[in-house]
């Protein structure tokens, strides 16, 4: 199975971690984005909903798995292509959570093209922007290294 082991500062990694982690207990009790559910049927919709809840939370343990006791005494993450989609996922719901409480002010394009106004932002804005980039760099290295559907 392909894997990647990508080395980070600690100094640099650890204080976001402390946001993404917020954003993954803020998580735990909803969903980061609603679906559209189909139909009109009650109960369909909120088993439907639990079950992507449930995922949603598996996923976010993956995401946090990777920064465990090996990430604090090394200081590096393996990713595979066995966590790639779970990584892929939680990240965006990570992304979309501190997007909504944090970095909405900014816009959408702005935080895309990383073109904002940093030295203005507050210190929360800042590392919750930071945490926003360094998701969308470990997804990036997921998609670039690890193709979720390819074969083996």
């Amino acid at each position: 199975m392909k894997r990647v082991e990508v080395k980070l500062n600690l100094e640099a990694v650890a204080p976001l971690l402390d946001v993404i982690k917020a954003a993954a207990d803020e998580l735990r009790p909803a969903l980061a984005a609603n679906p559209d559910i189909p139909g009109q049927d009650a109960e369909f919709a909120g088993v439907w909903q639990r079950e992507l809840l449930e995922g949603q939370n598996d996923d976010l343990q993956v995401l946090l798995g990777l920064f465990g006791s090996d990430f604090f005494a090394l200081g590096h993450i393996a990713l595979e292509r066995g966590n790639s989609e779970a990584v892929l996922r939680a990240c965006s719901a990570v992304r979309l959570q501190l997007r909504a409480r944090h970095l909405a002010v900014l816009g959408d394009e702005a935080l895309e093209s990383g073109e904002v106004p940093f030295e203005q932002m507050t210190g929360e804005q800042q590392r919750a922007f930071g945490a926003y980039v360094f998701l969308a760099t470990l997804q990036e290295l997921v998609v670039q290294h690890l193709d979720p559907t390819a074969q083996d």
